[in-house]
Formats: C-alpha cells, sequence, structure tokens
C-alpha cells in the first residue's frame, strides 16, 4: 500500500499546498484506489500523478467543511466522463448524500456507473476478505470522523524446501497448500496445509483523521498502527487558537502518535501562514516529543 497526498493545506488553496485529499492506493492487493476526502480540485492534482479516476472504488469523507468536499461532485461527473464504469461507493457523515444529489442534480450530471452513498456512524463502516475500516467521532466544530483502516493478516509463506524434503511433488498441489487446502498424495499421506506454511503476515494498519482537537478517539483510532496521518494546523506556540478552532498542533498530534504507540506520524492540514521554510520547525517541534516525524507536501508518497 502507499499513500499519496493530494492536497495538504488547511482552510483555502495556496500556491504550494492545494486543500485535503488523500489516496491509498492498494494496485497490487485490490487493483484499487480509495480516497480520504475531496476538497476543491482534487481532479486537478491527480492530473500531475499516475492515478486513473476509474481505479477509486471507494471515497471516505472524514467532515462536510468545503475544503473537504467542494472537489467531489467534480471528482465524480469527470469519473463518469473519462470511463469510468465500476461502481464507486462514498462513506460520509449525515448530509453528504443531500449534496452530492443536489450537485449533480442541478448540475445535470448523469453518471455512467453506479454510485453508492453510505452514510455512517461509529464502529465498522466497511469489511471484506482483505480490509476493515473502522470509524470513530473526533472532536471538531461539526461532525468529523476518523478512520482506521486495516489489512487483514495474510497468509504466511509456503514452505517450499519443507515439502520437498518430505517428498511432496511439486505442481498443482503446492497451490492448493498455500491456499489452505488438504491434499492427499498417491502414496496415501494426507498433507495439512499448516505444517507447510511461514508464520502469517501481519496486515498493515493506517489511521487518517479529519479535522480535530487532542481526544481518546484519536489515540483508539491509532493504536499501534503502521502510519498515523493527523491534522498539524497549528505550531506548538499556537495551542489556544488551535482550540479555538477545534484543530490541532504539531505537538498535540505528536502527543496522540506517541499514547498511540504508532509506529510513524506525519503531519497534514497545515495552516497556509507557514512557509516552506517554516515547515522544518514544525517537524522538529513534533520531533521534540515522537519520532519518526514527516511533514506531508502536495504529491508526496508514503510506502506502507
Amino acid at each position: 500500500m502507499e499513500v499519496l497526498f493530494l492536497g495538504t493545506g488547511a482552510g483555502v488553496p495556496a500556491k504550494v499546498r492545494n486543500v485535503s485529499s488523500l489516496a491509498l492506493k492498494m494496485l497490487n492487493e485490490r487493483g484499487a484506489v480509495w480516497l480520504f476526502d475531496c476538497g476543491e480540485a482534487t481532479q486537478h492534482q491527480i492530473l500531475h500523478t499516475a492515478l486513473k479516476p476509474r481505479r477509486v472504488e471507494k471515497i471516505f469523507i472524514t467532515h462536510l467543511h468545503g475544503d473537504h468536499i467542494f472537489g467531489l461532485p467534480g471528482f465524480l461527473g469527470s469519473r463518469s466522463f473519462q470511463g469510468g464504469e465500476l461502481p464507486l461507493t462514498v462513506f460520509g457523515p449525515a448530509g453528504i448524500q443531500k449534496f452530492i444529489e443536489v450537485s449533480l442534480d442541478v448540475s445535470k450530471t448523469r453518471l455512467q456507473y453506479d454510485l453508492d452513498v453510505i452514510e455512517i456512524e461509529e464502529g465498522i463502516v466497511f469489511e471484506d476478505d482483505r480490509m476493515l475500516v473502522e470509524a470513530r467521532k473526533l472532536d471538531h466544530g461539526i461532525l468529523s470522523y476518523g478512520y482506521r483502516v486495516c489489512e487483514k493478516d495474510k497468509p504466511g509463506a509456503l514452505l517450499v524446501e519443507k515439502l520437498q524434503a518430505d517428498g511432496v511433488p511439486q505442481g498443482p498441489l503446492y497451490k492448493e497448500i498455500k491456499e489452505g487446502r488438504p491434499v492427499l498424495l498417491e502414496d496415501g499421506r494426507r498433507i495439512l496445509p499448516e505444517r507447510y506454511m511461514g508464520p502469517p503476515q501481519k496486515g498493515k494498519v493506517i489511521a487518517i483523521l479529519g479535522d480535530t482537537r487532542s481526544c481518546a478517539a484519536a489515540v483508539e483510532l491509532a493504536r499501534n498502527a503502521d502510519l498515523l496521518v493527523h491534522e498539524a494546523t497549528f505550531s506548538a506556540s499556537s495551542s489556544q487558537m488551535a482550540h479555538d478552532y477545534f484543530h490541532s498542533t504539531t505537538q498535540q498530534a505528536a502527543e496522540i502518535a506517541r499514547k498511540a504507540g504508532a509506529k510513524a506520524l506525519c503531519l497534514t492540514h497545515i495552516s497556509s501562514r507557514y512557509t516552506r521554510e517554516e515547515t522544518v520547525l514544525l517537524k522538529e517541534e513534533a520531533e521534540e516529543i515522537f519520532t519518526p516525524v514527516t511533514v506531508a507536501h502536495d504529491f508526496l508518497e508514503l510506502s506502507l
């Protein structure tokens, strides 16, 4: 899995940072991309990447502030115009369905694919045989969710040398064993898969939070995560302003990562008041509490 930041600014677009959007690329795992938020001009940002809108199968909206959703109607329409035919699901807080319906209706936009809109509540909002997504309410001026995206554990590697040592002939039987099915050999032996598989490969976990003050839900979402993506709208010296506007500082985000036992922290939703040079100071502030820290910029890509 790779995380590609399409917009890392706060509130309004700036010259060096567009507003919020993040792509979780799972092309090897499921041949698909998930978007988290879709701020204004997200589709323009995608033009500067190798992403294909038709590959986006799910969009998770954290909250309904404009810098997180104003790019959604345009993206949905463009995905259709560009040949996207596979179904798409949008998850988000109450009100997201009305926003989409009104936007598409008044613009007379007709989609050539099935669109499913799910207004979520706390708990598991999506699960299949490979992935699980949990949502929790955060502490923001309006209803704002954070998401915990969990890749389910994968079977361990097939112990080929052990199979060969026990005289199991190579070929289709190895595939059966790797897929967890017992096989019967010509000599009458019954081969049980668990004896010939390495330990399960632990699935990756990423926590992607919407706008928020520090809160217990953020810690739970980030618990032991491989990566926590947390807003850091303000520097540490502006903690009162962050509180007043229902946002977080660099050090508050770092404290959440520390409490949660996350493996890495990436700061995003950076106010346009901070220059590129000051970004270095934002990183240093967070590193006083937690490491490693990355300050996201538009088009940054991180591998999990």
